[in-house]
């Protein structure tokens, strides 16, 4: 029998903090792929409050068990280049997006289609935010925790902790 292909999926995002609805979106797309790269993009332009090292760290750490319980290899991979460009680059096939409400699917409607005439070889799926995250982003949560609001629901123990300290630092 010959050997199928390996279906690599991207999941990309900047991560900042990684929350609970990225990790939910990470375990449902674990289960669509041989293997799962997140990238975690640079992104100084959203003025991320970890370094790209430390967002990379916490997202492997957060990522370990769902790689375990899925029996997938989840690679989690910086990157500073046109989405595109990576996903050829770690030979993806797929570019996973979560959609968290209708604004979301704008916005990410326009980037599949100019992703597709870059690549029509690269597909991109949506998946749909669980309905106990659809409110969650990186954005409200630092702003939430910015201002002494507990974030403790939102995301993993370990992001929490270190969000909480990085933020410590910052005042």
């Amino acid at each position: 029998m010959p050997k199928t292909k390996q279906r690599v999926g991207l999941y990309p995002g900047t991560f900042d903090p990684i929350t609970n609805g990225h990790l939910d979106i990470i375990s449902r797309a674990a289960k669509l792929v041989d293997r799962l790269v997140v990238g975690v993009a640079a992104n100084i332009g959203k003025g991320p409050i970890f370094p790209i090292e430390e967002r990379v760290a916490l997202v492997r750490a957060e990522t370990d068990v769902i790689a375990a319980k899925a029996g997938i290899a989840i690679d989690v991979l910086p990157f500073a280049s046109l989405l595109i460009h990576f996903a050829r680059e770690v030979g993806a096939g797929m570019i996973v997006r979560g959609l968290r409400a209708v604004s979301d699917f704008d916005y990410e409607f326009q980037m599949a289609g100019m992703n597709y005439r870059l690549d029509p070889e690269i597909e991109t799926v949506f998946l749909m935010a669980s309905e106990h995250h659809q409110f969650i982003s990186s954005r409200f949560v630092k702003d939430v925790a910015i201002f002494g609001g507990d974030i403790s629901s939102f995301v993993p123990a370990l992001t929490y902790e270190r969000t909480l300290a990085r933020l410590t630092k910052k005042q």
